[in-house]
């Protein structure tokens, strides 16, 4: 078995302290500067993650980072082999015209398109964008724009009449056919995973919380025919030893501005998202951030999305991911701060120890 390790552009911007949160730390007398996501820099996270092996960078969605189809276009010539993970919310455009949008990727870039789709789970955010579905409705809206996607990539023209889309003729042929991410908690979330996606996301939780999840979306996806792959996005802090790690995790919080954190936590727990409320809920205890052995919830205390970080010496990081990869999690998206340092602590201290065990290619 072999896991598939991939990493992030921050098209929010990057530096050495969770994005948005930094605090006294600036005066303090540490290195601390914010490094904007000009094209520039998002070069080079790409070209280091590409030069370290990483299969894929993940480009995320949303009112407070760059367009992910521009940005990940721009990047296509700075690169040869990187496949690119696009997040995009459906509803947002119209399904006929982002199988196109994926097909001229795919043209453009020699097939390293993979696609994430973000249903979104704030609904003041989506009304940003003029969508004001419930819920419910737009998990619903999310099914019909796959069976389009899929239908306007296969040989003949598509019909399709649903709830929120109607279209006759659809077609476009990328080549290869992208592969699907897709992730959510709720319950119909976990329809759509199971009917329609290749690969299912989720937080980083303690592995059992990852195992029943896991298990409950292959049960599921088994009775509509399906096989699905698996996959978690989380943070990494991997030093030489546990100290030097764990070290850097609390002076991330020490630059964290107590403000910041009240604030964030007053707006991630008004956040429709299941998955977000759980990583909210696993940050509760502010005195003890360790939810499991290695598994640290700081960066939820200021950040929505991906709340937990693997902490450890590379060895203890390993066995984490290892842990992971026995409930079934065989894709991982990881991202650090910075993010071309971090890229180099995991692919120089992580990996070759899972390369030695079978399970990683080497760097």
């Amino acid at each position: 078995m072999t896991l598939h390790f991939h990493w992030f552009l921050p098209t929010s911007g990057d530096g050495r302290e969770v994005v948005g949160a930094l605090g006294s730390g600036a005066a303090s007398g540490r290195a601390t500067q914010s490094r904007p996501a000009s094209l520039d820099y998002l070069t080079l996270v790409a070209k280091t993650a590409e030069q370290l092996g990483y299969e894929a960078v993940l480009t995320p969605t949303g009112t407070w980072c760059s367009d992910a189809w521009v940005t990940t276009a721009a990047l296509i010539r700075e690169t040869n082999r990187l496949r690119f993970l696009v997040a995009f919310r459906p509803g947002l455009v119209a399904p006929t015209l982002a199988a196109q949008q994926a097909a001229a990727f795919q043209q453009l870039s020699g097939g390293r398109l993979l696609l994430n789709i973000v249903t979104g789970g704030d609904a003041e955010e989506q009304r940003r964008f003029g969508d004001f579905l419930t819920k419910e409705q737009r998990y619903e809206r999310t099914g019909e724009f796959i069976d389009i996607l899929r239908g306007a990539w296969g040989e003949e023209p598509f019909d399709f009449t649903g709830n929120h889309y109607r279209v006759e003729g659809a077609t476009a042929l990328p080549a290869p056919t992208p592969e699907i991410f897709f992730g959510g908690a709720s319950e119909p979330a976990l329809d759509v995973a199971a009917k329609h996606v290749d690969t299912y996301l989720t937080w980083t939780e303690p592995p059992a919380r990852v195992a029943a999840l896991v298990d409950d979306v292959r049960r599921r996806a088994a009775a509509h025919g399906r096989t699905v792959s698996f996959g978690i996005r989380a943070h990494v802090i991997a030093r030489d030893t546990s100290a030097e790690a764990w070290a850097v995790a609390d002076g991330l919080v020490d630059r964290m501005d107590p403000t910041l954190i009240e604030i964030a936590r007053n707006r991630l727990g008004r956040s429709e998202s299941e998955g977000q409320r759980r990583q909210l809920g696993l940050s509760s205890d502010l005195r003890n951030l360790e939810v499991y052995p290695g598994l640290w919830a700081g960066y939820g205390l200021v950040r929505g999305g991906a709340g937990t970080a693997l902490v450890g010496s590379h060895e203890e990081v390993a066995a984490l991911i290892r842990e992971y990869a026995a409930v079934g999690i065989d894709h991982f998206v990881l991202s650090g701060q910075p993010h071309v340092e971090e890229a180099y602590w995991f692919a120089e201290g992580v990996r070759p120890i899972l390369a030695r065990q079978g399970l990683a290619h080497a760097a």
